[in-house]
């Protein structure tokens, strides 16, 4: 079955809030997998998307990525006790609305976002990789790592780009916000570097377990500066919704 909405809430947090984030981080994940709609979440530390592993890591950016019912279900988020809490620690925060197009493979055993069945999108499409590294394979995978990241730094048509993940070392992903689908074909199957690191994957052995994900984004609503957006805030062509 394909869930009706994904959405992604991403926030902003001072410095001196750290320690209530990282409060928070231990005690609302099983919070929210209880609220009613839910059919999968994480809350999600971020990066800046420039590596992997603890230096990489931004305290100031917390995520959630949650699976709904429906859309009247995801409608409740803010007003719940976990979206008010984090937003109360938050000097900015963004949600974007999102609609599975492909997904393959699982998160923590299972395949959060159904079977997609596509569908034409001439909008912007966002991107999601999650894995989970076997720890003997971790070294050789933060070393190939460096020319993928430099090389989507630049790459034509990327709006938005930073990493997730359940925990500093080992859990890791990339949230990335492309202008339209062919951008980021481009990127993902024609680009050198990214092609090489595809084809080193399965010799490698680098996974334990792996997603990708794309989605259709539909409204983004709030601060998308929290998400590194690089599109002006009315550009038609690069966002649906409210800045």
């Amino acid at each position: 079955m394909t869930p009706d909405l994904v959405t992604l809430h991403v926030w902003r947090i001072p410095r001196t809030a750290v320690p209530r984030a990282l409060a928070r981080m231990a005690t609302h994940p099983a919070r929210l997998r209880r609220m009613p709609g839910v059919r999968f979440a994480k809350l999600l530390g971020t990066g800046t998307g420039t590596g992997f592993g603890p230096g990489d890591t931004d305290l100031t950016r917390w995520a959630a990525l949650v699976v709904w019912d429906s859309p009247a279900a995801a409608g409740g988020f803010d007003a719940s006790p976990v979206g008010r809490s984090w937003a109360r620690l938050a000097r900015a925060g963004v949600r974007v609305e999102l609609r599975p197009l492909t997904s393959r493979g699982e998160w923590s055993g299972r395949r959060p976002f159904g079977e997609p069945s596509g569908g034409r999108v001439t909008g912007p499409v966002l991107a999601l990789t999650r894995a989970r590294l076997r720890a003997r394979r971790a070294v050789t995978f933060w070393r190939a790592i460096p020319p993928v990241a430099a090389a989507l730094h630049d790459a034509p048509g990327l709006l938005a780009r930073f990493g997730v993940g359940e925990a500093p070392l080992g859990w890791q992903g990339t949230v990335s916000v492309w202008r339209d689908p062919a951008d980021l074909v481009a990127f993902a199957y024609r680009h050198p570097e990214h092609r090489a690191a595809i084809t080193r994957t399965p010799t490698e052995g680098w996974y334990a377990e792996e997603l990708f994900a794309r989605f259709a984004v539909g409204d983004v609503v709030g601060d998308r500066t929290v998400l590194g957006w690089a599109a002006p805030a009315g550009d038609p062509e690069t966002a649906r919704g409210n800045a």
